[in-house]
Formats: C-alpha cells, structure tokens, sequence
C-alpha cells in the first residue's frame, strides 16, 4: 500500500488542529505517517535539544538512536544543512549510522516551527532501496509545514 498525502494530509488537520504542543504533535505524525505506507518501516522525530544536538522523539518501529550531534548522519546532515535528505542507498552516504542494520533508503526532513527555528528533523526509514521520491519529499515538507505552523 502507498500513501495517499491528500487523506494524510486532511487526517492529520483534523487530528492536530488547535494543538500547539509539539511533543503532542510528533507522536500523532509519527503514527499516521508511519502506518500510511508499507514502504515505512520506522517513522520518528529526532528533536534539537541542545546546540548540535538531536535526541529521540516520539516515533514508530523498533527502538531507534538515541542521540545523533549535527555532524553525524543522514539526520544530522538534515538538521545541519535545513535541507531533505533523500537516500536511495544509505550505504553509500558518508557518516551514516545504522541504527538498524535492515535500513537501506531513507528520507530526513527537517522540521520548523512557525517562528522558522528548527524543532528537529522527520526521519523516515525503509528495508526498501530507492524507496522514496521526490513526490515523498514535497508531500511530507507540506505536511510538516502545516502541522507545526503554530509551535
């Protein structure tokens, strides 16, 4: 199964509308996105908590990295550029950590809040090689978008 963005998209409206905590927010993102998409097999927020710093947030799948600095990974490198990572072969990225060995694509975008500081990043991960677009990457920039406009 594939993700159809525009019922995500006007799920999580409904779903998210009026919240403004973004703890809150992650884990409902995280959950209908991740559940969205056989391609998906882990879905989470790395969060900024200290300057260079990304720790785990609310996600779905099995248990993640706890810690990622900026300089590291495709989730650093998201964080650190502001730009999103899209991954056909993690492999071949320099820097990468595997925190789970059956990862081989990945998409990390960053996450904004609605004062444009960087909350974290969206990372996520598929068993899958190539498996994500760039129709992936503009649907979910424009979820992400939406959703913390008001954090």
């Amino acid at each position: 199964m594939r993700v159809d963005y525009t019922t995500l998209s006007k799920t999580l409206q409904a779903l998210t509308e009026g919240e403004t905590d973004s703890v809150a927010l992650m884990a409902t993102v995280a959950c209908e996105v991740h559940h969205a998409d056989d391609r998906f097999d882990w879905t989470g927020f790395y969060r900024v908590t200290d300057p260079e710093l990304l720790k785990i947030g609310p996600y779905q799948g099995g248990h993640g990295c706890l810690v990622i600095p900026f300089a590291r990974g495709v989730c650093g490198a998201a964080a650190r550029t502001g730009e999103t990572q899209l991954v056909e072969d993690v492999d071949a990225f320099p820097g990468h950590i595997a925190c789970a060995s059956s990862t081989r694509s990945e998409i990390v975008l960053p996450v904004w809040d609605g004062k444009g500081e960087l909350l974290g990043v969206f990372d996520i991960d598929s068993n899958q090689p190539a498996a994500f677009d760039q129709t992936d990457a503009d649907e979910l920039a424009d979820i992400l978008k939406s959703v913390f406009a008001n954090v």
